[in-house]
């Protein structure tokens, strides 16, 4: 038995529960719900560099990760987020992951890697709007133009 039919709805649903996990993160971060900043259930000051930045990188791109919509980007983006994370926040700690806290940032930063490289799934919006584009008005009338089968 092959597992190869799984891959896209496997794949959404990774993208999906890491996207809301992230934007969990930026929500509690800017307006102190949900916990909080790191569990302080305060908010980071607004424009402080980087935290509230980071927040809000992670409730914006982690809520378009888990739409699927733009998520190569988005997903790139997350992880070059997490990345900056780890080494500027963790890693002076000490070398390894267990050591200095960020193996959320380290786990983060390569399943958002993971999305960009693989892309969303099967559900996400960009496919969506990609099967609707291909067959709008404008693209029935261009098939029949070029002398083509005329999507139905």
């Amino acid at each position: 038995m092959t597992f190869d039919r799984f891959h896209g709805p496997v794949l959404s649903l990774f993208r999906t529960v890491t996207g809301l996990l992230f934007a969990f993160h930026g929500l509690a971060s800017m307006f102190g719900v949900l916990g909080g900043n790191r569990g302080t259930g305060q908010a980071v000051a607004f424009g402080v560099w980087p935290t509230w930045w980071a927040a809000l990188i992670q409730l914006v791109f982690g809520g378009l990760v888990l739409a699927g919509l733009f998520t190569r980007l988005s997903a790139l983006l997350c992880s070059g987020s997490m990345a900056y994370a780890y080494f500027v926040v963790h890693q002076p700690e000490h070398l390894l992951p267990l050591r200095n806290g960020g193996e959320l940032s380290a786990l983060f930063c390569w399943s958002f890697f993971l999305i960009a490289v693989l892309g969303p799934g099967t559900w996400a919006l960009d496919g969506f709007l990609r099967s609707q584009r291909a067959t709008g008005p404008g693209t029935r009338q261009a098939h029949a133009r070029l002398g083509g089968p005329v999507p139905d």
